[in-house]
């Protein structure tokens, strides 16, 4: 298949490239690099084995310039990728995450329409679930969420069932992740955030290498074993290989199709920075804070449907998550990133 990967050089897209690549397909990348750099093309290619990805700087939101990609090529999938995915952030500017992720998702689906284009997988997020404290998230649990990165990917999924209703022929699988971390083992594309790191791992690289002088953890009196939140982790390359086994599944099939990509068990925060600390050989030093507004104390999936449909199963440790993400943080400065 020729496959156009929306989003290609961010951290998922990046991972998900290379699984396409391995697995024989073709894939052109449309990014605006608004949060992602334009080496990890060619360090996409060197880990695959010198392909050739095709790269075109694009941002979804100019509709002309993302139908010339669609004329140039004839795509067979889409992989939407492309989105802000910053929580504190949407909460104070929503019209912007309103306007970049929900506009762009509908410019994407009016030139597959206008193209032919069939087949298209989303990625959603476990942030659709909201506040519920009814653990595990299952497919069919209600959706409530309660900021608006959270309802940038709802209104997403219900526009993409909207889509495929009017259009009975055409196949939407949904992918709801729920906390991807780690890298490739290659240590060539990771998490790359840009300023001061909002999710938990990379918080934790950084204070390992004494970019940041002390991990706050938010919140030690939650009803958890240690009392801190905790949360389903899954290492990036699982989630990766989780995409390539949906579209195969579902490339000569019709419908929506739904599925949580989470390992299925849920890792606190205390219990990810002395598994870091362990593997690494490294000391982190943090200290705790008030809870922050709108977390909940557990979170983590039902994953048996990816099991039982896709023949997915997670194969990565906790153990790797931390190697792989510190040893991607190193070869990230030698190579001056």
């Amino acid at each position: 298949m020729i496959v156009l990967l929306t989003g290609g050089t961010g951290y998922i897209g990046s991972h998900v490239c290379v699984e396409l690549l391995n697995s024989g397909h073709d894939v052109v990348i449309a990014d605006n690099l608004s949060n992602s750099k334009i080496g990890v093309v060619e360090r996409i290619n060197k880990i695959a084995g010198n392909s050739s990805v095709v790269f075109r700087k694009l941002d979804l939101r100019d509709y002309e310039s993302l139908e010339l990609v669609f004329h140039e090529f004839q795509f067979d999938a889409v992989m939407h990728f492309a989105g802000y995915k910053a929580v504190g952030e949407s909460v104070y500017c929503p019209l912007k995450y309103y306007e970049n992720n929900v506009q762009g998702s509908i410019n994407l689906l009016k030139a597959m329409l206008k193209y032919n284009v069939k087949r298209i997988v989303f990625s959603s997020s476990a942030t659709v679930y909201g506040m519920s404290e009814d653990v595990p998230f299952h497919e069919y649990s209600p959706l409530n969420a309660v900021n608006p990165y959270g309802r940038t990917k709802f209104f997403i999924e219900e526009i993409l069932r909207d889509f495929q209703t009017a259009n009975k022929d055409v196949m939407v699988c949904i992918l709801r992740y729920f906390n991807p971390v780690g890298a490739h083992k290659s240590g060539l594309i990771g998490e790359d955030p840009t300023g001061i790191p909002n999710n938990l791992m990379p918080f934790i690289v950084h204070v390992a290498a004494g970019e940041q002088k002390k991990l706050s953890i938010f919140g030690s009196d939650y009803s958890t074993p240690d009392g801190t939140c905790v949360r389903d982790y899954i290492h990036v390359a699982d989630l990766a290989l989780g995409h390539t086994l949906a579209l195969e599944k579902h490339k000569q099939d019709s419908g929506c199709f739904v599925y949580n990509l989470g390992r299925g068990k849920g890792i606190s925060v205390l219990q990810m920075v002395r598994t870091f600390q362990k593997v690494n050989g490294i000391m982190i030093d943090y200290e705790f804070s008030e809870r922050r507004e709108g977390d909940i104390a557990v979170s983590y999936a039902a994953n048996t449907k990816a099991y039982s449909v896709l023949g997915w199963k997670p194969e990565n440790t906790l153990e790797d998550m931390c190697r792989d993400s510190w040893r991607w943080y190193k070869n990230s400065k030698l190579m001056k990133l």
